[in-house]
C-alpha cells in the first residue's frame, strides 16, 4: 500500500519509514474501486481501500535481497564477526562504527 506514512504506529522519523508497505493479502473485492485487505493492528485505517493505492507486490531480484551474516555466540551473547572497522562517528553522544 502507498502514502501510509502518517498512519504507521510508532515510527519516529517520516524520512525513515518506507514509501510502500505490505504486502497484504486482499480478503474480498467491495466493488470495482474498492478491495478489502487483511492488514495488521499495528496499521491504523480502514481495511476497505480504494485500488489506486494499492500495488501488485514484486519481490526482491535475488542479487539485491540484504543478507545478513551468521551470528557468532560469544559468552553466550550473539554476535556478528567484524573483519574491519571502516569509520567511526558520534551521534546523540553514543559511537557508531561502519564495520565490514
Amino acid at each position: 500500500m502507498k502514502d501510509l506514512k502518517w498512519q504507521m504506529k510508532g515510527r519516529r522519523s517520516e524520512k525513515l519509514t518506507e514509501r510502500f508497505v505490505g504486502p497484504y493479502k486482499v480478503k474480498r473485492i467491495v466493488s470495482s474501486n474498492m478491495i478489502e485487505l487483511e492488514l495488521p493492528k499495528s496499521i491504523k485505517i480502514h481495511s476497505v481501500v480504494n485500488v489506486s493505492r494499492v500495488w501488485l507486490y514484486k519481490p526482491q531480484v535475488e542479487e539485491q535481497k540484504n543478507i545478513l551474516p551468521k551470528l557468532l555466540i560469544i559468552e553466550g551473547q550473539e554476535e556478528f564477526k567484524v573483519e574491519k572497522i571502516i569509520n567511526k562517528r558520534m551521534i546523540r553522544g553514543k559511537e557508531k562504527f561502519l564495520v565490514r
